[in-house]
């Protein structure tokens, strides 16, 4: 059974590092959340790769549901029957086709990864801690970072006062279902309080059922819904904008 004590930002005697480093404690090891180090560098981009490696073969299966995918894996090996006669050729084309999906499926993920190490990523600490209202956290336990959140303002420059953006939220497969998404997710909003900001928001796609599942029941609504390029269009899996407003039913 998993015990947290979550103290309204208002309460006496709990500052922001009070709050960045405090120590929860499960039927597991505890974990402790805390600003990111440059020492942890190995451990989050490992995250960052694992966590989108993970949506490959969910996208794989989403894809040979559509039907322009079964078309395809149905109607050209049987039109390269119909015209060559041979089932070794048909069996070629049928894997051939089935591996094209599957790096389809693969590819906007690992290009997402590799958009963030050219980005954001490529030196966490300048990105998230050469300026005030960002920063980057990280979930250790037992010496091990296993889990990360990121924080920044807005792009728009006529936003970046009141909207802080939320990203990289990812925890180790292993160390799921312990609340640890959650208390990252709350750090941030708490920091998006003490910082003075409205508005936190973040994206998701279609396909990450549990992250868009917590968004909304920390109090996250979705605001938005659009393709973040053409590959995402390809393989028809749309982005969610999800928004958390400190004017809304559930304040900061």
């Amino acid at each position: 059974m998993r015990v947290f004590t979550w103290l309204p930002l208002s309460s006496p005697g709990l500052s922001l590092v009070d709050f960045e480093t405090q120590t929860h404690r499960s039927s597991m090891a505890p974990y402790h959340i805390r600003k990111y180090q440059e020492s942890d560098r190995t451990w989050v981009l490992g995250l960052l790769s694992q966590g989108m490696a993970e949506h490959a073969p969910h996208t794989f299966r989403h894809l040979l549901k559509l039907r322009r995918t079964l078309a395809l894996l149905l109607g050209g090996p049987l039109a390269l029957f119909l015209v060559s006669g041979s089932w070794l050729l048909v069996l070629v084309a049928s894997l051939t086709l089935l591996i094209a999906v599957r790096l389809l499926a693969q590819y906007p993920w690992s290009q997402f990864v590799a958009n963030s190490l050219y980005t954001d990523m490529r030196d966490i600490s300048k990105s998230y801690f050469s300026e005030p209202g960002a920063c980057f956290w990280v979930a250790e336990c037992e010496g091990q970072v296993v889990g990360m959140v990121g924080a920044l303002p807005a792009e728009e420059p006529t936003l970046q006062k009141e909207q802080l953006q939320m990203l990289h939220l990812n925890v180790a497969l292993e160390h799921r279902r312990r609340g640890i998404a959650k208390a990252l997710v709350r750090t941030v909003l708490q920091f998006a309080a003490h910082q003075g900001y409205r508005e936190v928001v973040l994206t998701t796609s279609m396909l990450q059922y549990a992250a868009l599942a917590l968004y909304q029941r920390l109090g996250f609504q979705i605001t938005r819904q659009y393709f973040f390029s053409k590959s995402w269009v390809l393989i028809a899996v749309p982005q969610f904008q999800l928004t958390y407003s400190s004017s809304g039913s559930q304040p900061f």
